[in-house]
């Protein structure tokens, strides 16, 4: 399963809304679980089986919560049973079409 989430507070401290301390410790959780992950500005992305997938966005979701009372977790899965490493081959599927290789 390839999953991608975003966890986040829906209140934050100041007018500024800055978000960032508390999704630090969401991707701090996911980073430690030794899944293949990846972060970028709107999501983490983390492979592995359906129960470690989700063990880890609930744990990145409750650390959330323990920095604010209230969180938003969107999530997106891609299940497709025997599949390795899609993390990584879905980009190469991607670039070598825009490269010109299509094989």
């Amino acid at each position: 399963m390839l999953l991608a989430f975003s966890v986040a507070p829906t209140e934050t401290p100041d007018s500024r809304a800055e978000m960032s301390a508390a999704v630090a410790e969401a991707v701090r959780v996911v980073r430690a679980s030794g899944l293949p992950n990846e972060t970028n500005a709107m999501f983490t992305l983390v492979e592995g089986e359906w129960d470690e997938v989700f063990d880890v966005v609930r744990r990145a979701t409750e650390a959330v919560e323990r920095v604010a009372p209230r969180a938003s977790l969107v999530i997106k899965a891609d299940i497709r049973p025997g599949a390795k490493d899609q993390l990584h081959n879905k980009v190469r599927s991607v670039e070598r079409r825009l490269s010109g290789d299509e094989t």
